[in-house]
């Protein structure tokens, strides 16, 4: 059943659009690429803890946990670069895939591109599974790179634009829901894996990852591509059809013609990245590559990745760990979930100015315990503090969940123009994966040498989080990707000199240019 309704325009139209049948089930099968890297995030932190896989793969890290041989520091219990780069490559191939997928999205498609992803999943699963050496196991994470890389890409542009702008924030959410839930069924399938006898539960865990991958796969093959993307590639008439079917009605003239002009400025552009650094871009991607840098560095995945290895260092043993590990998860989905209930009510803004005092005061706090508690030779965490700092991790964890981890992929989708759209998101997931490669590939090593002051590093960052949104980034909810120019950028008190000093410039520019014909 639809339900009927209008997504408001700018300019005073109102743009028609049921929540039809045909949206939420596109939407929800193109999320699933959220699912396969929510799982590709959350298996390597628990197959890393596990005695057999570490055995096999990193026998110096498996001496120093199982056996206490050449350790110097509980915090370093698993400073190996070998070890971080079976996480961290994953992220390297996806940053290097995203340039190609930039360019299969805005010329093949959204829908395409999404498919490219789902065989790229598929094939690093295999090599995973069937790995014997640590060669084959960094070449099928490379494979799940390049699938992450084109994946995240195209899936939050695909979410965005086939959206009524009135359930766009939610919508788009889907895609952090489903990393989450990723994240969850990884580190229930750790749990489950980890009590199995022989040694091979590992291969299981990394085998699952096969399940999101065809979920992604056969959604990509069902789905329509979005009206804008087949205007933009020429095909007015079948985008205007499909217009017609996601919206459910056959008024769709006004979007339609409001769509076909922005892909008139958009083919104008031909060097879409030269394009983006030009001063009236300057807005939008300096929010985008910022929001970027903070997510990462708040600290989200250096306890996502590494959550079980984290609990292990503590003190927790093996069982504990994973199952302290699963219960983040929940947490971080169920945390999604009011993200997506309030994004479009209580807007960007506020989330991410209440989200960032929680994890800061959180991170704090974990870092006096564990300054207190957890010493290089001693980790003497009795159970009531132990349950404690899970619970802080939890409302850390919570705060990032309804915050800069959904809005972080949200805000860069929906505030590009058409021209740069594709250009911004390929900006916005290179520095979002160079960042997440430093980390996975740095946060064992600052662990070692850090200690419990790591955490008051990731809070630092989280208190300039704080500052950057409360004085640079506009409120976006309910606003038509189209409309941002006029009613987001032109009102807001810093970036408006941006966007009206291009303008003023371009006009001097057609000044000078019919004064040197005459």
């Amino acid at each position: 059943m639809a339900g009927g309704g209008f997504a408001t325009s700018a300019g005073g139209n109102d743009f028609e659009a049921k929540i039809t049948p045909i949206v939420i089930i596109s939407c929800i099968m193109a999320a699933t690429g959220g699912l396969m890297f929510g799982y590709d995030v959350g298996v390597s932190g628990g197959v890393t803890a596990m005695p057999p896989f570490l055995k096999k793969f990193f026998p110096e890290v498996y001496r120093k946990t199982e056996l206490k041989i050449g350790l110097d520091s509980n915090y370093c219990k698993y400073d190996n670069q070998g070890l971080q780069l079976f996480t961290s490559s994953l992220y390297l191939a996806g940053l290097t895939a995203t340039f190609f997928a930039s360019y299969t999205t805005r010329v093949l498609g959204r829908r395409i591109t999404m498919l490219i992803a789902g065989f790229f999943f598929i094939g690093g699963v295999i090599f995973n599974v069937a790995a014997q050496n640590l060669a084959m196991l960094i070449v099928g994470r490379i494979l799940l790179g390049c699938g992450v890389g084109f994946a995240n890409q195209a899936v939050p542009v695909f979410l965005s634009e086939i959206a009524p702008s009135r359930i766009r924030g939610a919508l788009n959410i889907l895609f952090q829901l489903n990393v989450t839930i990723g994240i969850l069924f990884a580190k229930l399938v750790n749990y489950g894996t980890n009590k199995i006898k022989g040694g091979w539960g590992w291969r299981l865990s990394l085998g699952l990852a096969g399940i999101p991958a065809l979920l992604l796969t056969l959604g990509a093959i069902l789905v329509v591509d979005t009206p804008n993307s087949l205007i933009e590639r020429g095909r007015t008439e079948e985008g205007k059809a499909v217009l017609k079917k996601i919206r459910g009605i056959d008024n769709v003239e006004p979007e339609f013609l409001e769509l076909v002009e922005a892909s008139r400025i958009a083919k104008e552009v031909k060097h879409p990245f030269r394009n983006l650094l030009k001063r009236k871009n300057r807005p939008q991607l300096v929010i985008s590559v910022a929001l970027q840098i903070f997510q990462q560095f708040t600290g989200i995945n250096a306890i996502m990745f590494y959550a079980p290895v984290l609990f292990n260092t503590l003190g927790f043993k093996n069982d504990a760990s994973l199952y302290s590990a699963v219960i983040t998860g929940a947490v971080n989905v169920l945390s999604t979930i009011v993200s997506i209930y309030s994004v479009d009510k209580v807007g960007r803004r506020m989330l991410l100015l209440e989200a960032g005092v929680q994890m800061f005061l959180s991170q704090v706090v974990i870092a006096i315990i564990l300054g207190i508690k957890v010493t290089d030779h001693s980790d003497n965490l009795s159970k009531g503090y132990a349950i404690f700092v899970v619970i802080m991790v939890c409302i850390y964890v919570s705060a990032f969940a309804w915050s800069i981890g959904p809005l972080g992929w949200l805000i860069p989708s929906e505030t590009f123009p058409l021209e740069t759209r594709s250009a911004g998101q390929s900006v916005t997931v290179c520095v979002n994966l160079l960042f997440t490669f430093v980390i996975a590939q740095a946060f064992l090593s600052m662990l070692c040498h850090f200690k419990f002051g790591i955490f008051l590093f990731f809070s630092g960052w989280v208190f300039m989080m704080s500052i950057f949104v409360f004085f640079l980034v506009p409120e976006t909810k309910n606003i038509p990707i189209e409309e941002m120019i006029e009613r987001v950028w032109k009102q807001h008190w810093f970036w408006k000199r941006f966007i009206e000093d291009d303008h003023d410039n371009e006009k001097i520019e057609n000044a000078d240019n019919c004064n040197f014909l005459f």
